[in-house]
């Protein structure tokens, strides 16, 4: 018996179509995936499904049954409950006092039903949630549990999870596979969101691919591989098996020296201290929003520290201007593109030149011929796919954004490069190349720091690795082999604090 059966969903938000009639079907107690990259209309569908959006064209069945989903709670009078990939909890309340609110009844609940309710439901289904602890003192992996528990408590038997393993540790995930397991057996249909193939992999039943808002396939998950999503995901074939360069690490080019800052009376960074080597990739695991952020805006000078040092080449550049930095030699990949590596209403031709402006100019004026042929260069060496040179910068796919990035920073021959979230939102192609161009600087000498809460990334092309949990780096750095990825998880989840995390100790 089919869930969920959607057939020729359209959805344009003017001239762009997002969705171009998608058929979908879900059945009754799978874990389905809904695959594809960043903009391939997989959210969009979803919104639909849930109300959020509605369809152009295209009819919608729940249960057999033709329904108009016009808004969330119509959606879940049907039992479809959705999960965000940003939680909507109240960090104050209560489990159960989350729960309860948006409920019709929630006035006229006495509390102690609410938190039987839950105890049963989470018996049930393996959930483990204490209804009375507060939503501020639990982990990001509680908080989606609870999530998911709001959903079940509303009679949900369709549940929609947008990129449900963002923001987890290893531990969380697997404990989050076992809950969904659990779920699917007990007759309740899941929806995954996602672009993790592993996860793909370990996790479904069966999987749909869309590529630019249309679908490609649905496949059963046993009768696929990862090479064949991946093709499908992008249109031709990607190999994600990145070898490491073999480099001896040179001189020393970052040292970080007991570094603190603060913002708003609350610690950002306490006491980091770690330090880069040439030809060396020193890469920083953590849960996002334990100090990365800070971290990598510290060294770029966008963010004062306020005890401690910053070395580059062995000359220090805290308290100095972002001007001076940059000839030091610091080349920094922002995590947000858009808003911190490029203005976006410039040129390809402008971006790539935004920093460097005194070397295409003449007696005051700027050289737009040699600035031309600068971008002409550059956009076919880093194969920015473009309408040319003067196309704006905000009109390229975010992969190409990061191509014209990494060519403007890569040009200027940096000692260090400051990676921060290379990869985020990027389709598998493009993660390809943006890894390899991250291999390559460090074979030509560069110290990488890569600064990602993607652990494949981490693992894939790092030297040596460091944990950040809350403000510290925390446990010891290891050379990046035989790790334990248990123990790893537990340092990003802050239980395990002290000691080494390889297997070879």
């Amino acid at each position: 018996m089919n869930s969920v059966v959607m057939q020729k969903i359209v959805k344009k938000f003017g001239s762009f179509c997002a969705n171009d009639n998608v058929d979908f079907t879900l059945k009754k107690g799978e874990i389905h995936a809904l695959l594809g990259e960043n903009g391939a209309g997989k959210t969009t569908l979803m919104n639909i499904l849930y109300g959020i959006y509605a369809a152009d064209q295209g009819s919608i069945f729940i249960n057999e049954k033709e329904v108009e989903i016009t808004s969330p709670r119509v959606a879940m009078s049907y039992g479809i409950g959705m999960v965000h990939q940003h939680f909507m909890l109240v960090p104050n309340f209560t489990v159960a006092e989350n729960i309860a609110l948006g409920t019709k009844e929630r006035f006229w609940l006495k509390k102690s039903l609410v938190e039987r309710d839950i105890a049963e439901l989470s018996q049930k289904y393996g959930l483990k949630i204490d209804p009375m602890a507060k939503v501020a003192n639990l982990s990001v992996g509680e908080q989606e549990r609870v999530e998911i528990m709001k959903a079940l408590y509303r009679k949900a038997e369709i549940l929609i999870l947008d990129e449900p393993t963002a923001v987890l540790t290893p531990q969380e995930t697997e404990a989050l596979f076992v809950v969904l397991r659990n779920l699917a057996e007990n007759g309740v249909s899941i929806i995954i969101i996602t672009h993790k193939l592993d996860e793909v992999m370990a996790i479904t039943d069966r999987v749909t691919v869309l590529r630019l808002g249309r679908k490609v396939a649905t496949v059963e998950t046993k009768e696929t591989t990862k090479r064949e999503l991946a093709k499908m995901m992008v249109g031709h074939e990607v190999f994600l098996n990145i070898q490491k360069p073999k480099v001896e690490a040179g001189e020393t080019i970052l040292e970080l020296n007991n570094v603190c800052a603060r913002e708003n009376d609350t610690e950002k960074l306490k006491n980091v201290s770690f330090s880069v080597r040439a030809g060396e990739i020193v890469g920083i695991a953590g849960v996002d929003g334990n100090g990365q952020s800070e971290l990598a805006r510290s060294i770029a000078g966008l963010f004062e520290i306020t005890e401690g040092e910053i070395l580059l080449s062995g000359e220090k550049i805290n308290g100095t201007s972002v001007e001076n930095i940059i000839k030091k030699g610091l080349s920094y990949i922002p995590e947000d593109r858009l808003k911190d590596g490029l203005i976006g209403d410039f040129s390809i031709e402008d971006n790539f030149i935004i920093q460097i402006l005194n070397n295409f100019t003449k007696h005051g004026l700027l050289q737009k011929k040699v600035i031309k042929k600068n971008a002409e260069r550059l956009i076919k060496e880093y194969d920015v796919r473009s309408k040319g040179p003067t196309q704006q910068a905000k009109l390229l796919s975010g992969g190409n954004q990061q191509k014209l990035i990494f060519a403007r920073e890569l040009e200027r021959s940096p000692k260090l490069l400051l990676a921060v979230q290379p990869t985020r939102g990027l389709d598998i192609g493009a993660i390809e190349y943006v890894w390899g161009r991250i291999n390559e600087a460090k074979k030509n000498g560069v110290a990488v720091l890569l600064i990602s809460t993607e652990l494949d990334e981490i693992l894939t092309l790092s030297d040596r690795i460091l944990v950040m949990y809350e403000g510290k780096i925390v446990g010891e750095p290891i050379e990046n082999r035989d790790v334990d990825i248990q123990k790893l998880g537990l340092l990003m989840a802050g239980v395990e604090q002290d000691g080494d995390f390889s297997n070879a100790s």
